[in-house]
C-alpha cells in the first residue's frame, strides 16, 4: 500500500480497466494508491475505492473468488465506487440479473433502448444536487461530468446528484461511509478533482 502522511487509500482490484487512470488522478492530488485484491490491506486502508470499467456479473465474480464480496459491505472507512463499482454497491443489477454487494437500497436497470438518445451514455453531461452531502462541495448543478455506461441506478435515499440521459438516474451517492460516482471522476477535470479530493478529505 502507497501512503502519504495521514493517507493510506487503496484500490480494490476487482477487473476495472480504468485503475490506471484513477490512479493517476490521485496522483495529481498527491496521493498514491496501489491496486490490490488483498483483505488485510484493504482492512486497513485510509480510504478504498472500488473503481470498474466492464459488466456486473464478471465484476462481482471477481470480488466473491477473493471474498471480498463479504469483506467490502463491512468495512467502516470512507469507500467510493466509481462507474461499475457504484453500481456494484447496490442490492442487485439487472445485467444478467446479479447479486451485488448489498450496501445501498435499490436495483441498477439498463437504459431503455430509444431512437432519442444513444446508448452507451457516453460523454460530458450536467449534474443536479439534490443534497449539500460532504461528497459534493464545490460542485454545482450544472457542472458536467464524463459518463461511459449503459446501466444505471434510480434515485434512492442514497443518491446525493442526479444526471438525465433519456430519464433520470443516481450520478452519486453518499450512505453511511459509502460514496459513489456513476460518471468518471478520473476524467471529469476539475469537478472529478474535487470530488476525488472531498472523498480524501473524509474521516473515518
Amino acid at each position: 500500500m502507497s501512503q502519504r502522511g495521514d493517507f493510506n487509500v487503496v484500490l480494490v482490484d476487482a477487473g476495472g480497466s480504468n485503475v490506471g487512470s484513477v490512479q493517476a488522478a490521485l496522483q495529481r492530488l498527491g496521493v498514491a494508491a496501489e491496486m490490490t485484491a488483498d483483505s488485510e490491506h484493504i482492512r486497513a486502508a485510509s480510504h478504498v475505492i472500488l473503481p470498474g470499467v466492464g459488466a456486473a456479473r464478471p465484476g462481482m465474480q471477481r470480488l466473491r473468488d477473493s471474498g471480498l464480496d463479504l469483506l467490502i459491505p463491512r468495512l467502516t472507512q470512507p469507500v467510493l465506487g466509481v462507474c461499475l463499482g457504484m453500481q456494484l454497491l447496490f442490492e442487485s443489477s439487472e445485467e444478467a440479473d446479479t447479486q451485488c454487494l448489498g450496501v445501498v437500497p435499490g436495483r441498477v436497470a439498463r437504459f431503455c433502448e430509444s431512437t432519442s438518445f444513444r446508448l452507451p451514455h457516453m460523454g460530458w453531461n450536467s449534474l443536479e444536487r439534490l443534497t449539500d452531502a460532504p461528497l459534493l462541495n464545490g460542485i454545482q448543478s450544472g457542472d458536467y461530468a464524463y459518463f461511459v455506461h449503459s446501466y444505471a441506478a434510480p434515485l434512492g435515499p442514497a443518491s446525493v446528484a442526479s444526471c438525465r440521459h433519456g430519464r433520470v438516474f443516481t450520478a452519486a451517492l453518499s450512505w453511511k461511509n459509502f460514496h459513489g460516482a456513476q460518471f468518471h471522476p478520473e476524467r471529469s477535470a476539475s469537478v472529478g478533482a474535487r470530488l476525488l479530493a472531498n472523498f480524501l478529505e473524509m474521516k473515518s
